[in-house]
């Protein structure tokens, strides 16, 4: 998947976060942690490690102040960001926030708030607690932001089997503004971190974050860039396309706990399976259709 060349970029859209440590505190696992620890388990399959499940502030010897830039300098025209990730990520972000703004007022009668959106190394501190780059991308409704080390693109690849290409980076930061739009429309409400198996909210919130990343793929060719008028993305190959629904399957509760040797437990998914995932990237992709998106019925 391309960006136009043509394309104005804002560069200041998305913020880069410097490397923050610190002893994560606490007597027991918070609201926060909670969060964390469920984005964990959400994208690994896996209990989330000890530093992880604690609720807290960084605090203690090892502290360090985390610094924010942006990429306001670096990132300016779609030329730009067919040349770097990060630059590809600003593109990205713009080209849901146009869709998104226009989409959400029509079907749901909500009006759209942009997240935030931080790029990060390593590490970072967020209104959910600290995270490392271990847990993934992940949206932190504390503070209604996206957060991404673009090394899990690599990650994706070497570790789940999927092929890393430009529309797979679009589908992972549009999922996660699914979560976003989730946000914004109180679906959060609904969620039970206890609940797991297929039809738990868990998984209908992840596959419905799918349906929302397919729906903003059907229309990403068409969606301008207000500012030189011309479309931000240009359509996506059927080679990409292919791409972006092996990994909805990659990243399926079932195939996750194969690749750990794990016999396959429907009552242990959080996700969704490899085809509940699959169809409903598909469903988004193939409907346009926002309603097509509700499963919670």
């Amino acid at each position: 998947m391309s960006v136009n060349d043509g394309v104005r970029l804002d560069g200041a859209r998305v913020q880069h976060r410097g490397r923050g440590r610190g002893t994560i505190i606490g007597g027991g696992m918070g609201v926060t942690g909670i969060i964390i620890a469920l984005v964990w388990y959400i994208v690994t399959g896996t209990p989330p490690p000890a530093a992880l499940s604690q609720g807290g502030s960084a605090q203690g010897s090892s502290a360090q102040q985390s610094t924010t830039s942006d990429f306001a300098d670096k990132c300016r025209t779609g030329a730009d960001a067919n040349a770097s990730t990060e630059c590809f990520m600003v593109a990205i972000a713009q080209s849901l926030d146009t869709f998104w703004e226009g989409e959400l007022p029509r079907s749901a009668r909500t009006s759209y708030e942009l997240p935030g959106f931080a790029l990060f190394s390593e590490g970072v501190s967020t209104g959910c607690g600290n995270a490392s780059s271990q847990v993934g991308p992940f949206y932190c409704p504390a503070d209604r932001t996206v957060y991404l080390d673009t090394t899990f693109f690599d990650e994706l690849e070497t570790s789940f089997g999927a092929e890393n290409t430009t529309l797979v980076q679009a589908y992972v930061v549009a999922h996660e503004f699914g979560h976003h739009i989730q946000n914004l429309t109180g679906v959060f409400e609904r969620i039970n971190p206890r609940d797991t198996g297929p039809d738990s909210s868990q998984v209908r919130s992840e596959l419905q974050a799918d349906c929302y990343a397919g729906l903003w793929l059907h229309h990403a060719a068409s969606t301008v860039d207000p500012a030189s008028g011309i479309p931000i993305l240009q359509a996506p190959t059927r080679e990409q396309l292919a791409s972006a629904i092996d990994a909805a399957v990659a990243i399926g509760d079932d195939h996750i706990q194969e690749s750990a040797g794990m016999d396959v437990n429907p009552e242990k998914f959080s996700h969704g399976s490899s085809a509940q995932r699959m169809d409903a990237l598909t469903t988004g992709y193939e409907t346009g259709d926002f309603n097509a998106c509700n499963t919670w019925r």
